[in-house]
């Protein structure tokens, strides 16, 4: 690190636990974000500010002044521009040292596959079932480590799907593709402003924690959030035998 590193992250460098060594491995690190609205606003801003070296962000959907009030990495000079490219901008202005691709299309299979096999970290902050779907399986096969977070109304989720660990379940362990779901969009049901930040940067510190090497993580655990009543519950995840995703 140069002197202007060592300043910026000086406050990442007094901590044990991250100090020089962790610090350098997130400058090193390359972590793809799917989804660059509520959850990645936060996410993505995260990441950068913390020195992640590399970012990849896929969204295909371009700014609108609804997403002003909770997406927070977008703003009114920029409504109607591609999100990726409002996100780039964003996140230059935080740290111009991040190195940011973008591509403003929709996540398919062929395309994660990919995507993912380039990235230490997968961060799914979508709000569609199907790629969520799409995602797992991709970090499944590639093996990689992936984020996930939900929110919807005063109610949110996280969880870490790492399937380099033997026992940590997929996300279709937990969520089985052949399920029927009914889709709930923001546009419909509405969305608490502040839980989209809290849950992004849940993701964001469980991301920078699995590039640095830290335990525990949320691996085998969802994390459940209820900002009406201000309430967080754990529940404990299995691996599913017969999952068609990872399972034997």
């Amino acid at each position: 690190m140069d002197d202007q590193q060592l300043l910026r992250y000086s406050r990442h460098l007094l901590l044990d636990d991250i100090g020089v060594e962790g610090q350098q491995r997130l400058l090193a690190a390359h972590a793809l974000i799917v989804g660059a609205g509520g959850l990645g606003s936060p996410v993505a801003l995260y990441l950068a500010s913390a020195g992640v070296g590399r970012l990849t962000l896929v969204d295909h959907d371009t700014v609108d002044l609804t997403n002003l009030q909770r997406q927070i990495m977008h703003t009114e000079a920029r409504v109607g521009q591609p999100k990726v490219e409002s996100a780039r901008a964003a996140i230059g202005a935080l740290n111009g040292t991040v190195e940011v691709h973008t591509l403003a299309a929709r996540a398919d299979a062929a395309l994660l596959e990919n995507l993912v096999a380039q990235a230490d970290v997968v961060l799914d902050c979508t709000d569609n079932f199907a790629t969520r779907q799409a995602i797992n399986q991709a970090c499944v096969r590639q093996r990689r480590p992936l984020v996930s977070g939900a929110a919807i109304g005063f109610d949110g989720q996280v969880a870490v799907y790492d399937p380099r660990q033997p026992d940590s379940p997929c996300y279709a362990c937990v969520f089985p593709p052949s399920q029927v779901v009914e889709e709930v969009r923001c546009a419909t049901m509405g969305v608490f402003a502040p839980l989209v930040g809290l849950v992004g940067t849940l993701q964001a510190a469980e991301a920078l924690k699995l590039l640095c090497g830290l335990s525990p993580t949320l691996t085998g655990r969802l994390l459940m959030v209820d900002l009406r009543r201000t309430e967080f519950n754990q529940v404990r995840l299995s691996r599913q035998a017969h999952c068609p995703v990872c399972g034997a």
